[in-house]
């Protein structure tokens, strides 16, 4: 029998079909992110294979709970601890463990929108965490802005927008509305106010924009994409992407932005503070950019 439009059923089946349909369009392109990025440790998730039942908590859950919050970084702190050789404050263990979600899931986001124009609306619920090892997974099948002239602009799932601009809006905004339930959950650990925390979040999705530019050979494009989806202060963001030029000794010119936030990872190694972090000076940063290349 067929069912009457707008009926549970009929409901149930569109959701069903749609989450099926957005899942078609963003597996491939999630797994290429994480095929590219070395230092990105997540996977595709199958909701439904009996495996996947480690995966938790979700990101909704870790937001939610106090208790799973307090695991999630008791869980840092041992993972900190055996990489440093030192029981790290609970603060410093909070903005580690918050840099790495903001770092991961930015990416899993705005690689989709740097590789194939698309900007996923991933919630907290489809993001899951392995407490043990720190690894990320995120379950497909959301919607997604898509510019017109994408293949997959006729899916159920696909919200087409105009212009670029308004597909970078969708990314600023599909970020924020993802973060925001945590950073007021782990706020009052970190001890950092919302300024900071912001100043964080914006400072993870530009650098996983940029990371991913480097590992495709396309540092001067990721760096364009990054300064262009952050040109200057949106709320709640506190400043731009901000990127500036160094010149070595060869004359060859590098790419170098300062954070606005900080995760604190100079607390644990004193002499290798971030290369982006105000601590560090020029000349340190173009050291280390040179003994790289």
């Amino acid at each position: 029998m067929s069912q009457a439009p707008g009926s549970p059923a009929a409901t149930a089946g569109t959701a069903a079909y749609d989450a099926a349909d957005g899942a078609s369009a963003l597996t491939g392109t999630y797994r290429r992110v994480i095929a590219v990025c070395e230092a990105l440790d997540a996977r595709v998730v199958d909701p439904y294979a009996p495996d996947e039942a480690a995966l938790l908590p979700d990101g909704h859950e870790l937001a939610a709970g106090p208790g799973i919050l307090d695991a999630y970084l008791d869980a840092s702190a041992a993972r900190v601890t055996a990489r440093h050789s030192a029981a790290p404050r609970r603060d410093v263990v909070a903005s580690r463990a918050l840099h790495d979600y903001l770092w991961s899931v930015s990416l899993l986001m705005s690689g989709a929108w740097y590789l194939d124009r698309r900007v996923p609306r991933v919630a907290p619920r489809d993001i899951r965490v392995d407490l043990t090892t720190g690894a990320f997974g995120i379950v497909p099948g959301q919607d997604f802005a898509r510019l017109p002239d994408d293949p997959a602009a006729g899916s159920a799932a696909a919200r087409v927008v105009g212009h670029e601009e308004e597909l970078r809006a969708e990314l600023r905004a599909a970020v924020v509305d993802h973060v925001r339930p945590l950073l007021a959950a782990i706020g009052p650990t970190v001890r950092r106010g919302p300024r900071a925390l912001w100043g964080m979040v914006a400072d993870d999705l530009l650098s996983g924009i940029w990371y991913l530019g480097r590992t495709l050979g396309q540092e001067e494009r990721a760096v364009r994409a990054a300064t262009e989806l952050l040109p200057t202060a949106i709320p709640p963001f506190p400043g731009g992407a901000d990127f500036r030029r160094l010149t070595g000794r060869d004359g060859r010119r590098f790419p170098t932005r300062t954070r606005l936030g900080c995760c604190l990872y100079y607390t644990l190694e004193p002499a290798s503070a971030c290369l982006t972090c105000p601590r560090t000076c020029d000349a340190e940063r173009l050291r280390r950019l040179q003994d790289e290349d």
